[in-house]
């Protein structure tokens, strides 16, 4: 047993963890293509960025909302949130972790991506992503019937 345990102190969430916690808030909400960039190698800035698309300014708001809320609850505090109230592209800064939603034509535009090109990727499947499975997957019309 560690000694955080042992003396009854909250322990810190693994870095791991809160990433973890991130995506699961993001993909909960509807977040569209969710990627995580590890900067680890190529800056001292940060480690993570994370990365996804909202449809409309709610929408972003309400990922933002997740997101921090999710990561209170697991005891990981956000040490700065920008752009919260314009809703085109919030920022939730964690130091080692650092979010961006951002609604899709502003992610288009300012690229984040291809800016940190050279850094590994992960993307994250999302609910949205998944195949159909349904009629629809083969191509065949849907029925809708009245009882």
């Amino acid at each position: 047993m560690t000694a955080a345990k042992e003396a009854n102190l909250p322990t810190t969430p693994s870095q791991e963890d809160r990433l973890q916690a991130v995506v699961d808030a993001l993909q909960e909400k509807k977040a569209l293509d969710i990627v995580s960039l590890d900067l680890r190698q190529l800056t001292d800035t940060t480690d993570h960025f994370v990365l996804c698309s909202a449809t409309t300014g709610q929408h972003v708001r309400s990922l933002a909302d997740e997101v921090t809320e999710r990561l209170r609850n697991i005891g990981d505090r956000p040490w700065h949130v920008e752009g919260y109230e314009a809703r085109r592209w919030v920022l939730v800064d964690c130091v080692d972790i650092v979010i961006h939603i951002l609604q899709q034509d502003a992610r288009q535009f300012y690229a984040l991506e291809r800016l940190w090109g050279d850094a590994p990727k992960t993307t994250y499947v999302t609910s949205w992503d998944a195949p159909l499975a349904g009629p629809e997957a083969v191509g065949e019309p849907s029925v809708f019937a009245r009882s």
